[in-house]
């Protein structure tokens, strides 16, 4: 046997040995975030429910999930510790203060559309008609492409009309 041969086997071999070390490093990092848990922390379970640390123990931990509501869960069942703002983001809607507005994008077009203009003119230009089409420039006769085009010899189409035969 030569070394070629045997290539393909040394690469599986390292292949599965990094596979399952990077996931004993996950599986630690895991317990040890649940291990950490403190009361009054934010967590959200494997099933998808948001709660409040409210006592942990060796193996469980007491959620608070509401007013009245208290829950027993295995400490395994904790997906994530949350820090304070996303936690309050997600669960009670609120958005962490700012610094400043300047980096933020207005979530409709008028901001964009408004101008400092205090006098009547912004408002009377925005009441003019827009040119949108050629129609119009063609029968005012103001473009030359669209006059050349509208003299040829073809009948005008309609809505209804197709070049389908």
């Amino acid at each position: 046997m030569n070394a070629y041969t045997l290539l393909p086997f040394i690469v599986l071999i390292a292949a599965m040995f990094l596979m399952t070390r990077s996931a004993k490093k996950k599986q630690q990092q895991a317990a040890q975030m649940r291990n950490e848990l403190q009361p009054g922390s934010g967590v959200r379970t494997i099933g998808g429910m948001y709660a409040t640390v409210k006592e942990a123990n060796e193996d469980t931990v007491l959620l608070d999930a509401g007013p009245g509501v208290e829950l027993l869960f295995a400490k395994n069942a904790i997906g994530a510790v949350l820090s304070d703002d996303e936690y309050n983001r997600i669960v009670h809607g609120v958005e962490h203060d700012l610094k400043s507005d300047d980096g933020l994008v207005p979530d409709d077009a008028s901001s964009l559309t408004e101008t400092d203009e205090t006098d009547g003119s912004a408002a009377a230009a925005s009441d003019d008609k827009i040119d949108l089409g050629k129609k119009d420039a063609v029968e005012d006769g103001t473009d030359a492409a669209g006059a050349a085009e509208a003299k040829t010899d073809e009948p005008k189409k309609t809505d209804g009309d197709s070049d389908a035969k």
